[in-house]
């Protein structure tokens, strides 16, 4: 939730086929690529996927929830791991809009879009209300001139 200003519906829903591990990097699917897990984070992620709770249950035997429920087949509810968060001392929601302000002041507002899977007009609004400095960011490649190509400047005067 705090690296990725992820909220907790979405967190539920991410199962260990999310969690992709290229060599020595840990990436987590959220979107498109794949956002890298810094190492410390990472470490702890790997020893989550190995130690699942829940996982002693009989109907959750072969879950492959990341945060495996208490009913068959189903995650833990959002409710219940809000409520753990919360009893951390972490306030949720303050702390998620928090992280995801400086994720657009670090990087532009589409890039983090694709990344995290958040809506273009979301982090493209955050990152003004911010005053972030990727205003004038493009997006894409921009097709270029073609060779020996020049601009008529008799029009400019």
């Amino acid at each position: 939730m705090l690296l990725y200003a992820q909220p907790f519906t979405r967190i539920v829903r991410l199962t260990i086929d999310d969690v992709i591990t290229e060599g020595n990097q840990v990436l987590l699917r959220l979107g498109e690529p794949p956002s890298p897990v810094p190492g410390p984070v990472a470490e702890l992620l790997l020893e989550w996927v190995a130690r699942r709770a829940n996982m002693n249950t009989a109907t959750n035997r072969e879950s492959r929830w990341l945060f495996p429920g208490r009913r068959t087949g189903q995650p833990i509810h959002p409710e219940t791991l809000s409520a753990t968060v919360r009893h951390l001392g972490v306030p949720n929601v303050a702390a998620r809009m928090a992280a995801l302000r400086q994720l657009v002041l670090e990087m532009p507002a589409p890039v983090i879009a694709d990344a995290l899977d958040y809506h273009y007009t979301t982090t493209t609004r955050l990152a003004a209300q911010t005053g972030g400095v990727w205003t004038r960011y493009a997006s894409g490649p921009r097709p270029r001139s073609p060779k020996g190509w020049k601009p008529d400047r008799s029009r400019d005067s």
